[in-house]
């Protein structure tokens, strides 16, 4: 359905359908407040609108006036707006909300499955959790599987940050970063790190020297607080001023960190 297709139609509607009111003493003022626009652009349309026939003007109260031709566009445009609107919420009415898993056995279409949270990744399987759906299509285990009818509570316990500030290569980098000191940070935390993350070439180094795996480089503030939500804990080597950006936007999301600063250097 066509509805307003031409540029500014749906502005003219609705200008026609203020004066349409009959309010006295409409102003244009009146009309760009109502409808969040600047009293030029109603200035602008109004101009047109009376070109085209559709409101006349006048030197009493109201100064704009809708006409017969103007009364019958806007009967025709409220008609199209209904059935569009009507459209989109039988469209609404039968839309399923549909989530993605991964399948921990073979499933069936419309069996009920329970829901985990495991290593940030959400499953679905046959063993009751507080969290329920139903499922859209037959999956083997391991394949993705879609779910409708999400019911309960997923279970999930956000993860932390853990954040070693590391120094600048002004400083010295990576070259006057004590090895033993950060294994000894790292051994701190009994809870194992899901994902490893590093920000700067100085991290990189590091990273190499003590032979770690990293899951992230780039984006990784907005990948170490996603991670965290998910329930798993990250440990983020940063340089310098670049903790600042991190945990900026990991007090703005709520996330648990922890700031380790190996930045001073043993003499």
């Amino acid at each position: 359905m066509k509805v307003f297709k031409k540029k500014g139609e749906l502005t003219k509607f609705q200008i026609l359908a203020e004066i349409a009111k009959g309010q006295p003493h409409l102003r244009q003022k009146d009309i760009a407040d109502k409808l969040g626009i600047t009293v030029q652009a109603v200035s602008e349309n109004l101009k047109t609108l009376v070109d085209e026939g559709w409101v006349e003007t006048g030197s009493g109260q109201p100064r704009y006036k809708i006409t017969k031709r103007g009364i019958e566009k806007v009967k025709i445009g409220a008609t199209d707006l209904r059935k569009y609107a009507d459209q989109v919420l039988d469209t609404m009415t039968t839309y399923k909300s549909v989530w993605p898993a991964l399948a921990r056995e073979d499933l069936k279409k419309g069996e009920t499955v329970w829901l985990k949270m495991d290593d940030g990744i959400l499953y679905a399987g046959k063993e009751e959790t507080p969290a329920h759906a139903e499922v859209m299509h037959d999956a083997k285990k391991g394949e993705d599987v879609a779910l409708v009818s999400l019911g309960g509570t997923i279970e999930l316990e956000p993860g932390f940050i853990v954040i070693i500030k590391l120094p600048t290569i002004n400083q010295g980098g990576s070259r006057v970063c004590d090895l033993d000191q950060v294994q000894e940070i790292l051994e701190k935390y009994p809870k194992p790190f899901h994902r490893v993350g590093i920000m700067g070439t100085v991290s990189r180094a590091l990273a190499d020297k003590l032979e770690m795996e990293t899951d992230f480089e780039f984006g990784t503030p907005q990948a170490a607080i996603a991670a965290a939500k998910r329930g798993l804990n990250v440990l983020v080597f940063a340089v310098g001023k670049m903790t600042r950006s991190l945990t900026k936007k990991m007090d703005e999301e709520g996330i648990s960190y922890v700031i380790e600063d190996v930045t001073e250097i043993k003499k």
